[in-house]
């Protein structure tokens, strides 16, 4: 991709990551402006712009983002094109984690602190019987992830169908995406940071292996290495998103197809790029679930498939015969 070309498609990226900023902050049950919230800081528009919509709007982009670097590194790493960053059984593993805090009864700190724990052990299980005693490949990895993502879901089913009605609602709601709880994505923030940040340094890595293991060796690279770094990298990402928002579908699919086809096959413009990309896809489709039937509010989740089927479909057939990862 030369160089003419990368500008103009980051500044796209960028204006469109900042109206989505703008569409997600301005939309609610409650009309506000966000210039007089700002100038009005004891205002109640202020407390609603600072405690519920910047928070979300943050959060959302953030998460968005993070799910974005995930499926661009799985896609990588499996040399699979449909992988996605749940494909391993990361989500899995967070939503048993979340799903028990949530019949403890526990505050929101701890739910995602037991969410981030399930879904690290679920990491450490794959890449623990996935590499066993013998040579670590992407095919065994990925039966190993969806083996173990089965078997979560079936704790799953068995919890939602043991647990009090009372609490089965809110269980549900999770389990599908959903950022009206959000809180300011501190820790969030950080890790998308380095994750984005390290992914940049290994671009040019990323860029032979996706060419082949072979000729990435025969350049070399390291591919035992690369393969577990870029694992512990995507599996952190997915984590920390699900550990914000729940389970959340096509972000982190659909965000590394639509740069490849406008022609961003280079990591080091695609790292950046599903970063922005991901992340406004998110806000838009926040921004939509509280306007689709307003005043009560959609489950992110929910729109992100309803809108991601149909437009992966229509990436899929643009693409027939040019797609190379």
């Amino acid at each position: 991709m030369h160089r003419v070309r990368i500008i103009p498609l980051l500044s796209v990226l960028t204006v469109a990551a900042l109206l989505g900023a703008w569409f997600s902050l301005e939309t609610g049950s409650v009309s506000l402006s966000i210039r007089d919230a700002i100038q009005q800081p004891g205002s109640l528009n202020a407390q609603i712009f600072w405690e519920l919509r910047f928070p979300r709007t943050a959060t959302a982009f953030v998460t968005g983002a993070l799910l974005g670097i995930a499926g661009t590194l799985m896609q990588v790493l499996l040399r699979n094109p449909l992988a996605d960053p749940y494909i391993l059984g990361v989500s899995g593993g967070a939503s048993v984690g979340a799903l028990l805090a949530i019949l403890a009864g526990a505050s929101t700190l701890v739910l995602q602190s037991s969410a981030f724990g399930g879904a690290l052990l679920s990491t450490l299980l794959v890449f623990s019987l996935a590499h066993g005693q013998g040579n670590w490949d992407s095919t065994r990895l990925l039966l190993t992830g969806v083996v173990l993502a089965a078997g979560w879901g079936a704790i799953i089913s068995l919890l939602l169908a043991t647990s009090p009605g009372i609490q089965v609602q809110g269980m549900l709601f999770w389990l599908m995406g959903d950022l009206s709880a959000a809180q300011t994505p501190r820790v969030g923030s950080i890790v998308l940071v380095l994750l984005a940040a390290l992914a940049f340094m290994l671009s040019t890595s990323l860029n032979l292996l996706s060419g082949g293991e072979m000729r990435a060796a025969a350049l070399g690279v390291e591919s035992g290495k690369l393969r577990v770094t870029i694992y512990l990298l995507a599996s952190l990402a997915a984590a920390t998103a699900v550990t914000q928002a729940g389970n959340i579908g096509f972000i982190g699919l659909i965000a590394p197809h639509m740069l490849r086809l406008a022609g961003a096959r280079d990591h080091r413009v695609l790292i950046p790029g599903v970063v922005l990309l991901g992340g406004t896809l998110l806000l838009v489709a926040d921004g939509l679930s509280r306007l689709v039937i307003e005043p009560r509010q959609l489950p992110v989740g929910v729109l992100t498939a309803l809108l991601g089927v149909p437009l992966f479909l229509l990436l899929l057939y643009r693409s027939r015969g040019t797609y190379r990862a």
